[in-house]
């Protein structure tokens, strides 16, 4: 599968962070990113650029933020030629504490949207583009949002914006293979100058099949994961996705020794991975957030009443 195209992004501190209140330490960080400097992956994504105006320092650690001095930390005296990247949700990022990329270790800007949101998305990334930053449009929550809506989404993305690449987000794992194919060839049909990504959750298991099934239909841009780590169910492992590309640039063997050192201990920590309530939540096309809620109480097991209540929800 090399195609000289293909550009990875491991957003492991980003989407890990959704478990851990995005509370990893520096050190932490800087292992992971040494660890793929020398892997060869093309891009890091660091975390969120959140105002602390709307969160607070206290309650969320550094990568909520992301300040362009707390990278400066966590990458400096490091020899590496992996790019760094950031997400900014919509309405959650004070645009003009956003420095021009001349003065900023990041690279590239990720803009996160509902198709709803697409024109808040554009004015941001046409921001973003004119500071000098490489960008994306991240559409979320894709798997309830495919009818004539996004047609019109991403007709407006291509006459309007300055973006680099529009991203396919599968945010509840519910994508299967058939889907994924339609929409990469629905985003390659509309967005005829723009590249397209793929951001798959691994609720059923398919987060892996689902990139590989975009990569076949011209899919350039990869999102994955350290050892699959993510918000409930976790990514597309970045150590299977680097095994399969069969790309001579990438070396697998600094993940693995990342994984052994850094990931198995903290999987005895923190949980993510393919647990019955996030495969229930991918079946159902829900949000994981009532499964997550699950696996903090003392039902966690439960999985037959839980899939009866999201049954129950989906007949309302």
């Amino acid at each position: 599968m090399y195609r000289e195209k293909i550009r990875v992004l491991d957003c492991t501190i980003r989407d890990g962070g959704l478990i851990n209140n995005h509370d990893f330490d520096r050190r932490f960080v800087r292992e992971v990113y040494r660890a793929l400097s020398t892997a060869g992956v093309d891009y890091m994504e660091m975390g969120y650029r959140n105002s602390k105006k709307l969160f607070s320092s206290k309650e969320y650690g550094l990568w909520k933020f992301c300040e362009d001095d707390e990278i400066r930390r966590a990458i400096d005296g490091i020899e590496s030629k992996v790019k760094i990247a950031i997400m900014c949700d919509v309405g959650r990022v004070d645009m003009e504490e956003v420095k021009p990329k001349s003065e900023s270790p990041v690279d590239m800007i990720r803009v996160a949207a509902y198709v709803k949101d697409v024109d808040k998305a554009i004015f941001m990334v046409n921001n973003f583009a004119e500071k000098g930053y490489e960008t994306t449009i991240n559409i979320m929550a894709i798997s309830r949002d495919q009818g004539p809506e996004l047609d019109e989404a991403l007709h407006q993305i291509e006459e309007e914006s300055k973006v680099d690449v529009v991203y396919i987000v599968d945010s509840f794992g519910a994508l299967y293979q058939e889907t994924t194919e339609h929409l990469v060839k629905l985003f390659k049909k509309i967005l005829k100058t723009r590249e397209v990504g793929f951001h798959g959750h691994n609720h059923q298991q398919l987060a892996f099949g689902n990139t590989i099934e975009a990569i076949i239909h011209d899919a350039n841009y990869l999102d994955g994961t350290v050892y699959g780590i993510g918000r409930a169910a976790g990514n597309c492992p970045l150590e299977l996705l680097i095994g399969f590309l069969k790309n001579p640039k990438f070396d697998i063997r600094p993940i693995l020794d990342l994984i052994s050192k850094e990931f198995i201990p903290l999987r005895e920590k923190i949980e993510w991975g393919y647990i019955i309530p996030y495969a229930i939540s991918g079946m159902m096309n829900e949000h994981p957030k009532a499964a997550m809620a699950l696996r903090n109480s003392t039902k966690k097991e439960d999985y037959r009443e839980f899939y009866e209540g999201l049954l129950n929800i989906g007949m309302d």
